[in-house]
């Protein structure tokens, strides 16, 4: 069996705290590894290790930082087979989703090979008499980052690329479920030419978490995760003075209109509902028709899809999805298909009673299907994070606008529509952060900025993109004036232009 320990200097560690979670394969339900548990001493030493080396990075050029990037982007490359299987065993996604994973991680070390150009400051000549105004962008320091399960390769790509390259140390806490990949990004980065300590990996539970929070050494932490840990995270971390951005829950909404295709909008469904047995934050878990007669149509159309949906092994390439990533999270959207029975919202499709012929002890779950979803019912106000789509059925587009609008999450939304003037109307109308216009999951470009509003987010600023530099820096200001000229004497006022 294996054994993951901690990546801090440029070397792999044992955990020296004694407690260990187990690391399972979903696709057998059998555990494949243990990672340890970082102590708050464990953490302190990774961060001092970071905090020491971090000066000397800081004093590279942007342009020597970022050729670190280029030739990361290379060996993710040349192991990107392989890492997408390591992903695809430990967190269950299908290998084709694992290496959408991965991808959409490289997309934001793209972008941040443009540092050298994102981190020019300003100047102004003439400012004053004599006085010249310029400003520049400096890195925090030592920053962290506490990413979640469902994109182990993504979200800390998403989170170390711009602090790197900002000039920043960073120490990444990624999920104990499935710690292998971020492990391995940690190897390819030491392998790229990083200097050792410029990216530690703590794995660990809330010990490491909350000795992250505490530690005065960390100037900023970064999180994805659910909404009730994200508003934990924040406060703990603002209470130290640190920046933090941090993200939480989501209940995406998917508006389809009388005008819409209806084939384009079922197969937006089923893809952005089911994939990765719906353990996205992005996920769409909401399907709201518009009409009766749209709803109709959508659920003749959609029953079939939902049925014939091929859950398989994570390496089968013809499989839709595969297991949820461990059992707990299998039995808790269970529940939540009994709690949605109860509460009398009707069940089309009941995909709970499945099993994976030959792997009987996986953690899979066929797709389920809820039609008359209301607005009061825990399946719609809460986050499921599974295979489970609710139809919320509105008589018109105003009650299709305000469903996502009130919802306490606001992560994203989307409209499918032939109708350009209702779609401008909607995505102007609509308090949520990202908007899908025939678009499912509208995750922005890395060179847009990726947040959620409401309970979906805490913070000012977004991950990645411009938003990112703004987080990973400070901004220095320097007013300067040279003797010749200048007056003698003192003077009592303000200065002024």
């Amino acid at each position: 069996m294996r054994s993951i320990g901690h990546f801090i200097g440029g070397k792999h560690v044992k955990g020296t705290s004694g407690r260990f979670a187990d690391v399972f394969e979903p696709m057998t339900g059998e555990v494949q590894a243990q990672v340890a548990l970082a102590s708050k001493a464990e953490t302190r030493a990774a961060i001092e290790n970071a905090k020491a080396a971090q000066p000397d990075w800081a004093a590279t050029n942007p342009q020597r930082r970022t050729r670190v990037l280029m030739k990361f982007l290379e060996l993710v490359a040349r192991d990107n087979d392989a890492m997408a299987e390591l992903l695809a065993r430990e967190h269950g996604k299908t290998i084709p989703d694992a290496k959408g994973d991965i991808l959409r991680g490289v997309e934001v070390v793209e972008f941040a090979l443009g540092i050298p150009h994102l981190m020019k400051g300003e100047y102004t000549e003439g400012a004053g008499p004599g006085i010249d105004l310029y400003s520049m962008r400096q890195p925090l320091g030592v920053v962290a980052g506490i990413t979640p399960f469902n994109f182990p390769a993504m979200i800390p790509m998403w989170k170390f690329a711009p602090a790197i390259a900002c000039g920043n140390a960073f120490i990444l806490k990624p999920s104990e479920r499935d710690p292998g990949v971020p492990m391995k990004l940690a190897e390819l980065m030491l392998e790229a030419g990083l200097p050792p300590g410029i990216l530690n990996v703590v794995n660990g539970d809330k010990e490491s978490v909350d000795a992250i929070l505490d530690d005065r050494d960390i100037a900023a932490v970064g999180f994805v995760g659910s909404s009730s840990i994200a508003q934990y995270i924040y406060e703990r971390a603002a209470a130290t003075g640190k920046r933090a951005q941090c993200f939480g829950g989501a209940k995406n909404h998917m508006i389809i209109m009388p005008d819409a295709d209806m084939d384009q909008s079922v197969d937006a469904l089923i893809g952005a509902g089911y994939g990765a047995a719906g353990e996205r934050c992005m996920a769409v878990s909401v399907a709201v028709p518009v009409g009766k007669t749209t709803a109709d149509r959508l659920m003749e159309k959609l029953i079939p899809r939902v049925e014939s949906l091929k859950i398989g092994l994570s390496t089968d390439p013809t499989a839709d999805y595969g297991p949820l990533v461990t059992k707990a999270a299998l039995e808790r959207v269970k529940d939540y298909v009994e709690i949605g029975i109860k509460e009398g919202a009707k069940l089309a499709v009941d995909g709970r009673g499945f099993k994976m012929q030959g792997y009987e002890k996986g953690f899979y779950m066929g797709g389920c299907l809820f039609d008359n979803v209301t607005k009061d019912m825990r399946i719609y106000k809460e986050e499921i994070f599974g295979p489970v789509l609710s139809v919320v059925r509105a008589k018109d587009f105003d009650e299709a606008v305000a469903l996502p609008s009130d919802h306490e999450y606001g992560n994203g939304v989307a409209i499918f529509t032939r109708d350009g003037d209702a779609a401008r109307e909607f995505a102007a109308k609509v308090n949520v952060g990202m908007v899908g216009i025939n678009v499912p999951i509208p995750v922005p470009v890395a060179y847009y900025t990726f947040g959620g509003w409401k309970r979906s987010g805490f913070g000012d600023l977004n991950q990645y993109g411009p938003d990112s530099v703004r987080f990973y820096t400070k901004t220095k200001t320097v007013t300067s004036r040279w003797p010749s000229g200048v007056k003698e004497g003192a003077d009592f006022s303000i200065p002024t232009s």
